[in-house]
Order: C-alpha cells, then structure tokens, then sequence
C-alpha cells in the first residue's frame, strides 16, 4: 500500500514538472499576446479574448492518472471550416483512412488549450520522425470567435504542418461535434483535456481523458496501430 502512494506522489510530481514545462513552451510560443493571435485591430475582439483570460486563468487541477476508454460514437453529418477557408464535410473529413487523434481548444484559452496544443505540436514532431500517417485535427469550441484567420495563427504559433488541421465553423455545428464526442459542457469555461484516436474508419475510438503527455500519446498511437 505504501508503495502505491510513493508510486502515485512520484507520478503526480512528474506530472506537474510537465505541466509547468507545457506551460512554459506554451507561453513562449504564445508570446506577443492574445491580440496578436487574433489578428485584432478590433478592440472588441481584444476585449473578448481578454475576458476568456480573466476567466479561464487559474490553477488546474493535476491527475496523476490519465484514463483511458473506448468508445464508439456517432458522427453527425456537417459541415466545418478549415483555418484556410475551405469546406470541410464530415465524417468524411475524419474518415480519410488515416489514423486521426482530435481534440477541442479554443484560441483565447489561457491554460487547458496551449498545454493540449504545445503536446500535439510535440507528436506530430514524433511522428514525422518515425515516418507515421496520422490525421490531427483540432475543433474550436468557440467558432464565433476563432474564425480561420485566427485559427490559421493559432496553428502557425504550435508549428503544425499539413498533417494538423484545425476547424471552425458555426455554433451550432461545433456543439453537435461537441456532443457526438461527449465532450460538450455547456460553456466553454468548462473546458477540460481529453484526446480521442482511432486507428482507421470503423475502428472504436480511444478515449485518454487528462494531459496526455506527448509520450504517452505516441505509446498509445503504437498499441493501437499495432492491434488495429
């Protein structure tokens, strides 16, 4: 019993030496402010992204555990906007025949999203560097603001290559994407890290809820590549 505790207190640490790490890297990479990301001439919009910060700036709780589940989900027929502008329909989008890992931010998130962001940034590093197909794929959760634009500076900020995409699109359309993953709070100030992978179209999804390190991301690629 003993040893289970110095084992989770050694994990819980490691975890937070992560996190302050992430946030870190996430700060710099984000250095220039919010207004910068979102492209604002327009003091209302700074105004908006201000606010997020006000709100979502706090202390995170740390699990040492991320838990992981299958699950499998419906996916709604709709239609997204890349941060290029372009229409994209899904499923069809996720269902390309590549593997996809996905997760949902918002850009003038302060704490859950650049941490979330900083560690897709580092597997797709990862997976470039063992020649991997993959499909990543971040959704806004606040589409009124995160318009293309925004999102195309957001992805030049993390570095991501073609391989990682980022969308927007309606309200409507981000709440039903939301709510197929079962991920979908209410408000975007409820916002927590979660991460779903599936290995090709028709496979079950695997779900890791909490902050998935970039390691135990591409250790949960390999598995589920290799049992796919």
């Amino acid at each position: 019993m003993g040893n289970r505790h110095i084992r989770n207190d050694e994990q819980t640490c490691e975890r937070r030496r992560f996190l302050r790490a992430c946030m870190t890297l996430a700060a710099a990479t984000l250095a220039g402010g919010r207004v910068a990301v979102a492209d604002a001439a327009d003091q209302g919009d700074a105004g908006h992204a201000a606010d997020h910060e006000h709100h979502h700036h706090h202390d995170m709780p740390v699990d040492p555990v991320v838990k992981r589940s299958e699950a499998v989900y419906q996916l709604p027929a709709l239609t997204l906007v890349r941060s290029d502008g372009s229409s994209a329909a899904f499923p069809g989008e996720i269902d390309d025949g590549r593997a996809v890992l996905l997760n949902f931010i918002y850009t003038s998130c302060t704490t859950v999203c650049p941490l979330t962001s900083q560690v897709f940034s580092q597997v797709q590093a990862l997976l470039a560097q063992g020649h991997h197909g993959a499909h990543l794929m971040s959704i806004s959760i606040d589409p009124e603001y995160d318009t293309p634009a925004r999102l195309s500076q957001y992805a030049k900020k993390f570095q991501a290559s073609g391989q990682w995409q980022f969308y927007t699109g309606t309200v409507g359309a981000s709440v039903t994407m939301q709510q197929a993953f079962n991920v979908y709070r209410g408000d975007k100030m409820n916002h927590f890290p979660v991460t779903f992978m599936r290995a090709s179209p028709g496979k079950p999804w695997l779900r890791l809820d909490g902050f998935a390190t970039a390691d135990e991301l591409i250790g949960a690629f390999h598995s589920m590549a290799s049992s796919a």
